[in-house]
């Protein structure tokens, strides 16, 4: 790496862990805790690359990002920040910012978008001006994490939000999908235009689809849970999009059913599906990013404070019985719990008790589903139970060959029940299976199936 780099952080350690990697790999570092400080470097004409905080004693490193375009065009500025928020990538994407990254941050991941933002300034050393963006303040949206999974997918909402293309938004219920769609509106070129959530009574009629266009304006139209919609209402928004003019509204759409499963069984229509897919975004469920769970906690139960109610936090067990949990209902069930608890606890601190009641006194892992052992479907307990398996690896991924262990896992007891339940006898434990008595053979000897005196295989 070669060229001057100006960070800005309020923090020591990280001032000094930045310098002492830049300057191993060869960069010239300015360090300052101060906005004003860099702001006048810049001026200087000082630096190839900025990397600053948000939260700084005297500003905002984000409100600096317009001057610094304005200033020194072409100048990247990386965005590091504890607030890990969709509105602080969005507002970083707004504000033109190289790059973004929460912290705490890989510092070999910093270093390879340091390399690259030097790169792209030593090939473009004098771009032209650009004009400062209208960043528009907004209310704190629920979308909080800091997890690999939620960094990813506030990037893509910034890099989307500014083009024409449709967006498909994908996730289980309860995760968020309709306040990602309204986030990439409000932050969008068409923020003051109007957001229009259409349901299947809004397109009946022959005047449904025209009313929601005139609705929308050259706004944006979200279809949700578009794969529970009929066939003929399918037929009518294809036809809708095929009438799209000059000043059209975007279209988004959500869905929690997998649609290509749908379309592939005929229940939902190909055109459709391919006009839709122009970028597909995934909310992750709750249990994919368990180390967001304390940081959505927390951040409701700021919510209820601010809203009158008196202070609450959770005990170290109780948030290690929250972070275990399952969460089937995702966000929206998480909100809900730390509602009942503001109002059912009784001292600040909340105790694991408290917790267990609130989630009916539940295994930690295991959903609330009100259901009985005799109506439990096979799906749902395997479900639980590779949700229980991947929660228990603590937001890293299980080792690769996960497939074949989790069939053998489930073909042996399977095998072992229906030969004791035949007595022992093959022939009649392949006919129950489905399958060929030599395919029975080779599993029992593959799975190290043996003879007992209770199972008299041979």
């Amino acid at each position: 790496m070669d060229g001057t780099v100006l960070v800005a952080d309020d923090d020591r350690t990280i001032r000094t862990v930045l310098t002492q990697a830049l300057t191993r790999a060869g960069c010239k570092v300015h360090a300052t805790s101060s906005l004003t400080t860099l702001m006048r470097w810049v001026q200087e004409g000082k630096g190839d690359l900025v990397i600053t905080d948000v939260m700084m004693p005297d500003g905002n490193g984000l409100e600096m990002l317009p001057k610094i375009n304005l200033d020194r065009p072409g100048l990247p500025v990386i965005v590091i920040s504890a607030q890990n928020t969709i509105m602080t990538a969005i507002q970083a994407a707004e504000a033109e910012a190289y790059d973004y990254l929460p912290k705490p941050f890989d510092l070999p991941d910093l270093m390879k978008r340091a390399a690259r933002g030097l790169e792209i300034k030593r090939r473009n050393p004098n771009p032209q001006p650009a004009s400062a963006p209208d960043v528009t303040e907004s209310e704190d949206l629920p979308m909080v994490g800091r997890t690999p999974q939620m960094q990813a997918l506030y990037r893509l909402v910034a890099r989307v939000m500014n083009t024409d293309l449709p967006v498909m938004i994908t996730g289980e219920s309860g995760t968020g999908k309709s306040l990602i769609a309204r986030a990439i509106h409000d932050f969008s070129d068409r923020r003051t235009q109007p957001f229009v959530v259409a349901s299947a009574a809004d397109m009946e009629g022959m005047d449904g689809p025209a009313t929601i266009i005139a609705r929308a304006k050259g706004g944006s139209i979200l279809f949700d849970e578009i794969g529970d919609l009929s066939e003929e209402t399918q037929s009518r928004i294809v036809r809708m999009l095929d009438s799209f003019t000059d000043n059209a509204p975007r279209i988004m759409a959500s869905s929690q059913a997998d649609l290509m499963h749908k379309m592939e069984g005929g229940q939902f229509r190909q055109d459709l599906f391919y006009r839709l897919s122009g970028v597909t975004v995934h909310v992750p469920a709750l249990r994919e990013r368990v180390d967001d769970i304390p940081l959505l906690a927390e951040h409701f139960f700021g919510r209820a404070e601010r809203d009158g109610a008196s202070k609450k936090v959770l005990s170290e067990d109780a948030l290690e019985m929250v972070r275990n949990y399952s969460w089937p209902g995702n966000v929206r069930q998480l909100e809900n719990a730390v509602r009942r608890l503001v109002v059912t606890s009784i001292e600040e601190e909340i105790t694991k008790s408290e917790v267990e009641f609130v989630l009916g006194n539940q295994p930690a892992v295991d959903p609330i589903d009100g259901g009985s052992v005799e109506n439990d479907q096979l799906s749902a307990s395997v479900g639980t139970h590779l949700r229980r398996y991947f929660d228990l690896h603590g937001g890293v991924l299980p080792p690769p060959g996960l497939y074949q262990r989790i069939l053998r896992e489930v073909e042996m007891p399977l095998i072992e029940i229906a030969l004791d339940a035949t007595g022992g006898n093959q022939a009649k434990c392949a006919d129950l299976l489905g399958i060929n008595r030599n395919t029975l053979r080779k599993k029992i000897t593959d799975l190290d199936i043996y003879v007992t005196r209770r199972r008299k295989l041979m």
